[in-house]
């Protein structure tokens, strides 16, 4: 009898370390190729296509708000035969380095010792012109440290972690009324980063992580899609620092014994 089977043979140079046949994988035919291309075509176009887009509304926005400051013999789109996008943010970046200059000098910081004195004593506008000072002086100063770091935080509960922000050092009643050193810790919202949740933990409860900000705020729009590539060594990658491990019947024994939180008192 003949001992041929139905087995496909591998041709010649297929074979495995075994000696049994690899599998010959199937060709793709004319129609998922050009899927394939499409697909590629869209991944490529697309981020360039939306950021000229939103970047050119952007342009045109600025310009028509900034031309109609200025009268038409003054406008050189008057005198030219094309349009001049752009010309309007170019304004604005020049009015905001001048003024930056003019607030630098003496008489600058006189003036805007000034508005800050008549600001204030305006009932309603003093609460929104000192809040919005304090934000833009806080992000935007040199030596602050606001949304320069991204953390991991062990939220809303053991075993569940969240990515948040490092805002700046706990301070005043808040870092008074607790014995660990505190940070203030925005844990923003997915999709949307503008929304979250103001949270003071200790700071030796916040792990750093080592992927910027940007990457992390990628992380957080994208609701995990985006993920950012760990950058530490080999063996800082093989080496967790955390655990995933939850003690839910510890926790619901101290609800039900009502089981207060003492904290020594310090004597002197």
């Amino acid at each position: 009898m003949s001992d041929d089977t139905n087995d496909p043979v591998a041709p010649e140079g297929l074979e495995g370390k075994d000696g049994s046949a690899k599998p010959v994988p199937a060709k793709k035919g004319v129609a998922a190729k050009m899927r394939g291309y499409f697909f590629a075509g869209v991944l490529v176009t697309a981020p360039i296509a939306i950021t000229v887009y939103l970047a050119w509304i952007f342009i045109n926005f600025v310009d028509s708000q900034v031309g109609k400051l200025f009268p038409p013999q003054f406008n050189p789109e008057t005198y030219l035969p094309f349009a001049t996008p752009g010309l309007g943010l170019v304004i604005v970046i020049a009015v905001l380095i001048a003024i930056g200059w003019i607030a630098a000098s003496f008489l600058g910081r006189f003036f805007h010792k000034s508005i800050d004195r008549v600001l204030a004593r305006v009932p309603v506008v003093r609460n929104l012109y000192s809040t919005v000072k304090q934000i833009f002086e806080t992000v935007l100063a040199q030596r602050s440290n606001a949304f320069r770091e991204a953390v991991l935080i062990e939220y809303p509960r053991r075993g569940m972690w969240a990515i948040g922000f490092i805002t700046g050092r706990t301070e005043e009643e808040v870092q008074n009324l607790t014995v660990e050193e505190t940070v203030n810790i925005f844990l923003p919202t997915t999709p949307n980063p503008t929304s979250g949740f103001l949270l003071f933990l200790p700071r030796k409860d916040v792990i750093p992580l080592s992927m910027s900000v940007e990457e992390a705020i990628k992380m957080v729009i994208s609701g995990g899609i985006v993920t950012p590539p760990d950058r530490r060594s080999k063996k800082k990658r093989e080496t967790p620092i955390v655990s995933a491990a939850t003690y839910e019947e510890l926790d619901i024994a101290r609800e039900k014994e009502n089981t207060p939180i003492l904290v020594p008192r310090k004597t002197e």
